[in-house]
């Protein structure tokens, strides 16, 4: 089965175990799977992420964060979609619950939160608000 979306299902698999309390949750894994959990565990928002070769695929392992019982991640939306790309200049970046949550971003200096790209003057595409 092809996937479209690729990140789209690597956020639903994540808010889906966060809602259940699972301590990890597993997935394909890709390059900008892997940025994407490594932004996000610098922020703090996951423990950690490695992949494991499974044979020929390898599969990507994220570690999930909670505090008091609740998940440290309360927002995770996908912004730009393979039906509509967003792509946003330096300046016009969102500011996600104003900077306290934080924006992932493509850029061509690789995946980056909102507040690295505007410091490096870099703009991309917006692939995920997180809160």
């Amino acid at each position: 089965m092809s996937m479209n979306d690729p990140i789209s299902d690597m956020l639903a698999r994540i808010k889906n175990a966060q809602a259940v309390n699972k301590r990890t949750v597993s997935m394909p894994s890709s390059k900008v799977k892997l940025s994407i959990a490594k932004v996000l565990q610098d922020e703090g928002y996951i423990r950690g992420a490695q992949v494991e070769q499974d044979g020929a695929k390898s599969i990507l392992t994220i570690e999930l964060k909670y505090v008091e019982g609740r998940g440290v991640i309360d927002r995770l939306d996908r912004f730009s979609k393979p039906g509509r790309r967003r792509y946003s200049a330096t300046g016009d970046i969102p500011r996600v619950l104003n900077g306290l949550g934080i924006a992932i971003v493509s850029t061509s200096n690789g995946v980056m939160t909102d507040r690295q790209a505007r410091a490096e003057g870099h703009g991309g595409e917006v692939l995920c608000l997180v809160a």
